[in-house]
């Protein structure tokens, strides 16, 4: 185990590298630069950039240089200082952009993933013991209606519910006085007051994927002659499902550790626009439109990160929750 782990995170560094390398190339394939999308929100306002202007930005900004020598200079810093480079719209260092914004999104992650699992697999479990019960087509159901119901249209119907009935401030993570606070337990609390909208909102639709997979892994565990035998031994129901067929079920939601890490970040996006929430999503979009090269350098980087270090976990976690699994 131990040989394994170092030698994945020894393959993580080329790979990093590659990614790293890839991303920077595709956010610089739209014709322009951030000048040109710079100058072109000026000219919206009636303001004009003449062309020694643009210049002078391209040589401060270093995007006068060859596409290979911005990247390479780019890595170093990153290597050597931690650096990330300087957010062209915003005029501040990446890292101090970034770090927050990504600390509040791995918070909302985690809280996503244990109220998925924790809803997931009981009714998953239930509805394969009690197949094709009513139980059973009660949990198809929402099911259904948790993957076809659009995640933002979710966002906007649960607002509304918030204020409405429960005279709750929607929007953001913080109430107004927290935003910009220091973290204490009082900014904390707040922040758990805000979470639970965006947790339910991201979880519907995992949860009611992850139920159909544990519904359909359990099936075919409890038709396996292993159970059988273990109820012919005299073994109680309670135990036996426990012991052995949900263990083996466990997996697919072990490897969607894999996904869920980085999904979390660039796929709800629309969501915590509609919500207003400081999450990395919609930075990495504003920096993505604007080009904004480092910033969403940046944020690309740690979302492959992310999902190199998922995967990792759930190699891990396979092998020790399924004894038949060898990583050596």
């Amino acid at each position: 185990m131990a040989r394994f782990i170092v030698t994945r995170l020894l393959w993580m560094i080329p790979s990093l590298l590659v990614i790293s390398f890839l991303a920077f190339v595709l956010i610089q394939l739209p014709p322009g630069d951030f000048v040109t999308t710079y100058i072109a929100t000026l000219a919206s306002s009636n303001e004009v950039v003449d062309q020694a202007a643009a210049a002078a930005l391209r040589e401060r900004f270093g995007l006068d240089q060859p596409m290979l020598v911005q990247y390479l200079k780019w890595v170093w810093n990153i290597v050597t200082a931690g650096d990330f480079g300087m957010s062209f719209e915003w005029q501040q260092p990446v890292q101090g952009l970034i770090w927050e914004r990504m600390a509040l999104t791995l918070i909302l992650t985690f809280s996503t993933l244990i109220v998925t699992w924790g809803i997931a697999l009981p009714i998953g479990v239930f509805s394969a013991v009690k197949k094709y019960s009513i139980g059973d087509y009660i949990a198809t159901f929402f099911s259904f209606v948790g993957l076809a119901v659009p995640s933002f249209l979710l966002a906007l119907v649960l607002m509304y519910v918030a204020v409405v009935e429960f005279g709750q401030e929607v929007g953001g993570l913080f109430s107004e006085e927290y935003v910009q606070a220091p973290w204490s337990w009082g900014r904390v609390v707040d922040l758990m007051h805000h979470l639970w909208i965006p947790v339910i909102i991201l979880a519907v639709s995992g949860t009611a994927s992850l139920i159909r997979v544990m519904r359909a892994n359990m099936l075919d565990e409890l038709s396996k002659p292993y159970v059988t035998t273990a109820r012919a031994k005299g073994l109680s129901e309670f135990r036996l499902l426990l012991k052995y067929p949900v263990r083996v079920a466990l997996n697919p939601f072990i490897s969607t550790l894999a996904w869920l890490l980085p999904n979390l970040i660039s796929g709800s996006i629309i969501v915590a626009i509609v919500l207003n929430l400081p999450t990395a999503g919609p930075l990495l979009l504003q920096s993505l439109m604007a080009q904004d090269m480092y910033l969403a350098g940046a944020f690309v980087l740690l979302i492959c990160a992310l999902t190199l270090i998922g995967s990792l976990l759930s190699d891990i976690l396979l092998a020790l929750a399924d004894p038949r699994i060898r990583l050596e």
